[in-house]
Order: C-alpha cells, then structure tokens, then sequence
C-alpha cells in the first residue's frame, strides 16, 4: 500500500502476482477453517484500517444508531478516528506494523477520497489535485476536452453551490510546462545513487515474493503430508473414514500441484534480473533527468507522482481577464516560490497592453506599412497574440478591418437571382415531385428539358419550369403505357 498508494493499487498488484488473502468459513462442519480466496476490496480495506494489525485494542469503534420505525439498533461503518473509540490499548497485541504506519495508512486513505487530491492519474494533467485557485482557495477542476487534447483547469466551486458568478480559468498547457520547467531545475543535481536503489528494492520485492511462495509451498506440502499420515493411521475396518481421509489427501495433492504450476506461470512472467550493463545503462539515464521525464516510457502518473514528491500545493491567480497570471508554488519543507506566468486568453481585447497594441498597429500602418510588414515589425518588438503566438498578416488585417482603417474584401458578386414565374432549381425540382436529383440533372444535360442559365455568385445555376417538367412526366408515362409495336412478317 505505501509502494501503489491505493486500495485499487494492492488489489492489482495481489491478483498480478497470484497472491491469495486468508479467510475464515462461515458455516458448515469446518466452521472457522482458515480458507485462502482471491483477493477483493473489502478485505484489503479491512487489513489497512483494523488497529489491531498495529498491535492495538480498540473497543466501541462502531457507533450504534436505531433502525428506521423501531427501537433495535444496528452498528454502523467503523470509525477511523481514534477519538471516537471508546477503548484504546495500544501495545497489547503482536503488531505486524508500527502506530505510525497505521496513522500514515488512514491518512492516505483520507487523501483517496474525492474531496481530497487522491493518487496520480493517467490523464495528462501535472496538477491534478494540487491545484488551488488564488481568489477563493478552493481546489480547480481538471477538464478535458477535444477527446482530451485540450487541457484547461477550472474553479466552479462557488458557481456550482452557491450560483455565484465564475471565478478564473486557465489552459494547462502553458501552466503545466512553467511547473515542469521548475521541477526539472530542483532536480537539475541528480543521484545516481537513487536509481540504484530502485533496483535494489526491485530486487528485494522479488525475494520476498519468492519467501513467500516458499511458504505456501511448504504450506501445501505440510498438508499432503498430514492427510498422509492421517490415512495411514486409520484401520481398514473403517472404511468410511479411510474414504473420507482418502479424498482429502487426493484434495491436497491437486491443491500442491495446482500451486506448483502456478509458481512455474509466475516465474515465466518476471521480469530478468538486472546485469551488470543495465545498472551502466541506469547509471546513464539517471544522469539525465529531464531526458527520463520526457521519455515516451514515462506514464503521466509518474511524472504527477514526482510532482506530488517536490510539490504541497500550487496556488495560481489570474490578474482580471487579462493573459497575466500569478504562480506560487509550496514546496516540500515550506519554501514558497512567485513566478510570473502569460496564459492564452480567446480574444484580443483581454490583452492587459489592448489599446497600446492598437496604438502601434495604427501608427504602422499610418507610416505606409502593409499587413505583412506590421506583422514583423510586431514579432520584432516581442508582441504576442490572444493566444500566446506570433502576429502574422491575417491577424494584422483582421485587426485593422476590425478597427475601421481598411475596408473589407471587394464586394463579392450577388447570389440573388431574379426568377421568372414558375421558375426553380434542379434540387428544387426534385424535391418537389420527389425525383432524384441526377435524373434532373441527366434531362438538362441531353437537352430534354428546356432551363435557362443564370450566374449566382461565382457559380451557374439552372432554372427550370415546373410545367416544362411536368409535361416531360407526362409524356414519358404515356410513352411506357402505349402497346408494344408488332413483329414484322418475315
């Protein structure tokens, strides 16, 4: 639990690696019988918030309440506050971990929960929860949107409880890479030291799995050999028994053999150990920490976790509507760092510099400067745009339109068309008398139908009269009602 952070995480790790967790039957003649199940959620919840795997007593930690229309009272979910336990004994039981573990357990277990910042996700946000709006303090929301290539963060706290008005917003995109920028440079002296570590701990996993499958194995084999030795030690005239003894020695047989073949499974499926080599090639790579944080192989959730590693919290607060922001990091130990950051804003009038930005593009183009010169002049000068990029002509000629200097694009020709009475369109035509509209188009084009070509914009259009159609209709359906010619006399 302390390695995957999570309830979610150990189930993973014990159902990957064939791990079973002990049981009790409930019923039947081997009631109380240790029993070993698959792994589940509930009982890795139990093992994780029970006191009294800390060696702890602890009585009254259900707070009993009165069912609905009667006077019974049923427990309800354990506390895990110790101040609300009525008894607490700490030191009374052999303890398979310390208090403070424990403590450290429910403290993460806490921290899991949806109001709080929970374990790293897989989703490309940095700051998932940790994030924390300047204005009212409350944490931002990670929205994703474009099928999650737009990342943005959001405060809707006080919108969505109170109906109060929206507070700030930002895209994370440029945010996430100014928090990358100052992780990288905390961890610019890197230690080759704590990859070696990693593997020596990798190393250490894989020695205890196999202890304890070595347990189990011996386990098993202590079974088959106790049910041995009962068989053997019961008398032939009892033939009920020995039958009995005789299928629950079959019973630990397949049980062992079944547990030898899935340890053969499990050892097919780790991973090598590590030569000589790879810890050079560890040793290289720990040498280069922003290469390792930008690898293809490294998940988002590594990358959030060594956030959370350096980072408490980080606050962010958006000066008005404009494109300045204000970042300031907690670090871990109580140092606090300011940084200056320019988001991307929608539109160009959010811009803190809006009416000098005009200024200029007007005093440019006074001096006689086309579209494409202002746009350099502007690069020139470091003017960036609403969304943090560089003006090219377009924008200098939208802005100028907008601005009433220049006028718009040369009048485009009318689409209007004057019709004549009766007049429509092939589309027009086929959708009135429900006739596709290639076979419309196929009369107009062998000169079946009689139309007239107008000009409608920069295309042609065909008007036709609804008469003229009908009465080619008609002529068709006469046509195919006329008897067929007779055969000629040879």
């Amino acid at each position: 639990f302390e390695r995957r952070g999570s309830v979610h995480g150990v189930l993973r790790y014990l159902i990957d690696h064939g791990i079973a967790l002990p049981d009790r039957t409930r019923s039947g003649p081997a009631r109380g019988a240790i029993v070993w199940r698959p792994p589940h959620r509930g009982a890795i919840l139990n093992l994780l918030t029970s006191p009294a795997y800390a060696g702890a007593y602890v009585f009254g930690r259900r707070t009993g309440r009165p069912d609905v229309g009667s006077r019974r009272r049923r427990a309800g979910q354990p506390s895990r506050r110790p101040a609300d336990w009525r008894v607490l004994l700490p030191d009374r039981w052999p303890a398979y971990i310390s208090w403070s573990t424990y403590e450290e357990n429910q403290t993460r277990l806490d921290a899991n929960r949806s109001k709080h910042k929970g374990v790293p996700r897989g989703g490309p946000s940095l700051l998932a929860g940790i994030l924390f709006c300047g204005r009212c303090g409350h944490r931002m929301v990670t929205c994703y949107r474009n099928n999650g290539r737009d990342l943005r963060y959001d405060c809707t706290r006080d919108q969505i409880n109170h109906g109060a008005p929206h507070c700030q917003s930002l895209s994370g995109g440029t945010l996430d890479a100014l928090v990358t920028d100052l992780i990288l440079e905390v961890l610019r002296p890197s230690a080759i030291e704590v990859s070696l570590q990693l593997a020596e701990d990798v190393e250490l996993e894989r020695a205890r799995r196999h202890r304890q499958w070595a347990l189990r194995l011996e386990q098993a084999c202590y079974e088959v050999e106790r049910a041995e030795r009962q068989y053997d030690a019961v008398e032939p005239e009892n033939r009920l028994v020995a039958r009995t003894l005789e299928q629950r020695w079959e019973a630990a047989l397949a049980a062992e053999a079944g547990l030898r073949e899935e340890r053969v499974r499990l050892l097919a499926r780790e991973p090598p150990r590590l030569t000589p080599a790879d810890r050079e090639a560890i040793r290289a790579l720990a040498e280069d920490i922003p290469g390792l944080w930008r690898a293809a192989t490294t998940t988002a959730a590594e990358r959030k976790q060594i956030a959370r590693l350096l980072l408490e919290r980080v606050e962010v607060t958006v000066a008005g509507v404009s494109e300045n922001a204000e970042v300031v990091c907690h670090w871990v130990g109580g140092r606090q760092s300011r940084h200056a950051l320019v988001r991307s804003v929608r539109r160009t009038v959010q811009l803190a510099r809006h009416a000098e930005l005009l200024a200029c593009i007007r005093s440019l183009h006074a001096q006689g400067l086309r579209p494409p010169a202002i746009a350099r002049a502007l690069q020139a000068e470091g003017w960036r745009s609403a969304h943090g990029k560089g003006f090219t002509a377009g924008s200098v000629r939208a802005l100028l339109t907008r601005m009433g200097v220049v006028s718009t694009s040369p009048k485009r020709p009318s689409a209007v068309v004057v019709r004549c009475a009766g007049e429509f369109t092939a589309t027009e035509i086929a959708a009135r008398l429900n006739l596709p509209e290639g076979t419309v188009y196929n009369w107009l084009y062998k000169g079946r139908l009689p139309a007239r070509r107008v000009e409608a914009a920069w295309h042609t259009l065909w008007l036709v009269r609804l008469e003229d159609v009908k009465a080619l209709l008609r002529q068709r359906a006469g046509a195919a009602r006329l008897p067929p010619r007779p055969a000629a006399s040879r």
